[in-house]
């Protein structure tokens, strides 16, 4: 059944009215008709909304929907992640967002590091920060999330760690980290807590310093195994642990 976001401001209509993209979506690309039955869910919502399409506006681009029945959502996991990620080279940042979401993420932030390729000036960051979040959105849309994970622009390390201070429990995943018992550990301290954070290098890995940084701010030093992972495979690799061990019946 398909699903679309909306505003809880919408949800308390009625009927429901959905116009813009997702009316144009409705009744031009998969040429729904009145009586067919669609999926709600409200941005930061825990409920899904089943609506019966009941009629087009299509002068004014409207669709009415009425909702029929209300289910709890429990797509989403236990724990709030937040993975701030270095800023890789090329589209690697799409597919890191787009596979982040399907795996449950809360928030992804984009972070300025020493090793960092890309520099991004206010107009380009722009422009991609509204790319990031529509990739978000399909993503979210695509693995029934019920929230859309927000893309924050794009911060220095120093401002992730601030933002990161405020957070129960940090992951850092290191090369140069020692010890797979204790990593295990570490992973396993983390399922007890409501928010946590998880820094990974750009391409070129974490300088010195920057490591230094993200442990003032109570960062946990882990090894993801003896492998090298890429910055595009670290992330996955521990939201993937993390996703599996929080999952809920």
């Amino acid at each position: 059944m398909y699903r679309f976001f909306v505003k809880k401001e919408q949800l308390n209509m009625s009927p429901v009215v959905i116009s813009g993209r997702d009316y144009n979506h409705i009744r031009n690309v998969l040429r729904m008709k009145s009586g067919e039955e669609i999926l709600l869910c409200g941005e930061d919502d825990d409920k899904e909304y089943l609506c019966v399409i009941k009629g087009f506006q299509d002068d004014d681009e409207y669709v009415e929907l009425e909702i029929v029945d209300v289910f709890g959502n429990n797509r989403e996991l236990p724990a709030e992640i937040i993975l701030f990620q270095g800023l890789p080279k090329g589209d690697k940042m799409e597919t890191i967002i787009q596979k982040a979401v399907e795996l449950g993420v809360s928030k992804v932030v984009p972070v300025s590091m020493k090793r960092c390729v890309v520099k991004l000036d206010d107009k380009k960051a722009e422009k991609k920060l509204v790319r990031y979040n529509n990739i978000s959105l399909s993503a979210a849309k695509q693995s029934k999330r019920g929230r859309i994970p927000e893309v924050t622009g794009v911060m220095s390390l120093k401002e992730a760690c601030d933002y990161a201070k405020e957070l129960d429990y940090i992951l850092l995943p290191y090369e140069l980290a020692e010890g797979m018992e204790l990593s295990k550990k570490r992973v396993m301290d983390a399922l007890c807590h409501k928010t946590i954070g998880i820094f990974i290098g750009p391409e070129g890995g974490f300088d010195t310093d920057e490591v230094s940084m993200i442990e003032e701010c109570g960062g946990l030093k882990i090894s993801l195994g003896h492998r090298i992972l890429r910055t595009e495979t670290a992330g996955m690799t521990v939201l993937s642990i993390l996703m599996f061990m929080l999952e809920q019946d």
